[in-house]
């Protein structure tokens, strides 16, 4: 009896051992095992003549970089018309320089125009920088037409006239920016560091878009790499593509590649901006004789603007003359010529260099330059009548 007890216990132990262990080996079987996945694609392998399992759906949100992936282009802008820049222009002059047309007229304005009166006036006229020569030449004219024709001619008309004949509204200022035999035109632009050389070079680009047409743009001061990005930025607004080189490369030859890429292109104008460091380095002066003997191997150079900060007064007639003997300049793009500025320096610096000033920048907006109107500059320092 206690044979078969003992019998009975050992068979009832192993069929719980064997059902045991076949609840772990079941759950063991229907435990998956993590799959291999391929380091070049992150996704699982497949086993042998399986099926491979779909993918997971990802509830994480995108990164920053998968939504500008996707993002649109962004527009371009469209740079301000020339009428447009034109108005503003003069609201600037007339509420930075209408001072110095007020004094002018106020001492005009006297009971009694003696030598003392005549001598403040010529102060004035050379504090503004017109300089000495145009200074002599307005008032003798007007001391002369006064006393000739007396009540007969208003003082601000007739002062107004002989102004605006020292502006010499003759000059031609407009910019040539014509095609020729087959080959863009070619701006080379030149003046000192700290002028706002390359923002002006980037400015021109937006007046001549607004005109409807196609630049290409050559950051040739490559010894300032901040150069560069300016004009990558510029572009970047309005569309306009730059050719660079690295950090330090020859300019010539940054500037005979921006040539042939607008050739290649069929682009209108090639604007060309130039290293701007002192201009009393006389190795300085012919490395830009150098840029522009390259660039005239493949197309013209229709024009060379000299950028001068209006607020450098007669020092900035030192810089105009040595450029001027460098590379033959042609225009002068005159900056900064609100606030501080003395409007005088525009007929100081043409008849230095004998070139028309072209275009002026009065402030820091992308649209802020604009050419230049002699009459309208006249108006705007006289003030409203």
């Amino acid at each position: 009896m206690t044979f078969f007890l003992l019998l009975i216990i050992i068979v009832v132990g192993v069929i719980l051992l064997v059902g045991t262990g076949a609840v772990l080996v079941s759950t063991t079987r229907r435990r998956p095992r993590p799959p291999e996945v391929d380091s070049r694609t992150s996704r699982p392998i497949p086993e042998p003549g399986g099926v491979e399992a779909p993918a997971e759906v990802s509830t994480e949100v995108p990164s920053a970089i998968s939504e500008e992936a996707v993002a649109p282009t962004p527009t371009l802008e469209r740079p301000e018309s020339t009428a447009s820049r034109l108005v503003r222009l003069r609201q600037r002059l007339a509420g930075s320089q209408s001072g110095f047309g007020r004094g002018l007229l106020a001492l005009l304005s006297r009971d009694r125009l003696d030598a003392d009166t005549w001598e403040e006036l010529e102060d004035a006229l050379i504090t503004a920088d017109v300089g000495v020569g145009p200074t002599g030449e307005l008032v003798e004219h007007l001391r002369t037409r006064l006393r000739v024709e007396g009540d007969a001619v208003g003082v601000r008309e007739a002062l107004r006239e002989e102004l605006l004949r020292l502006v010499d509204p003759q000059m031609d200022r407009s910019l040539n920016t014509a095609r020729s035999e087959g080959k863009p035109a070619v701006v080379l632009v030149v003046g000192v560091n700290g002028a706002g050389k390359t923002t002006s070079v980037g400015k021109i680009a937006r007046v001549l878009v607004s005109q409807d047409k196609s630049v290409v743009m050559g950051a040739a001061d490559t010894f300032r790499a901040a150069a560069t990005e300016q004009l990558t930025t510029w572009g970047e607004r309005v569309g306009v593509g730059v050719v660079s080189g690295p950090e330090g490369s020859d300019p010539a030859s940054v500037a005979f590649e921006s040539v042939r890429e607008g050739t290649a292109r069929e682009a209108d104008v090639v604007l060309v901006d130039t290293a701007g460091r002192l201009q009393n380095k006389q190795g300085l002066m012919d490395e830009l004789g150098k840029v522009k003997r390259v660039i005239e191997k493949q197309a013209a150079v229709s024009e060379v603007l000299l950028v001068l900060d209006a607020t450098t007064g007669q020092n900035g007639l030192v810089q105009a003359r040595v450029f001027s003997q460098a590379v033959a300049v042609t225009g002068i793009v005159l900056t900064k010529l609100d606030g501080s500025a003395k409007g005088g320096i525009v007929v100081a610096v043409q008849r230095e260099l004998g070139v028309p000033v072209k275009l002026v920048g009065l402030g820091e907006g992308p649209d802020d330059l604009a050419p230049f109107d002699p009459e309208m500059f006249v108006d705007a320092i006289l003030g409203a009548d």
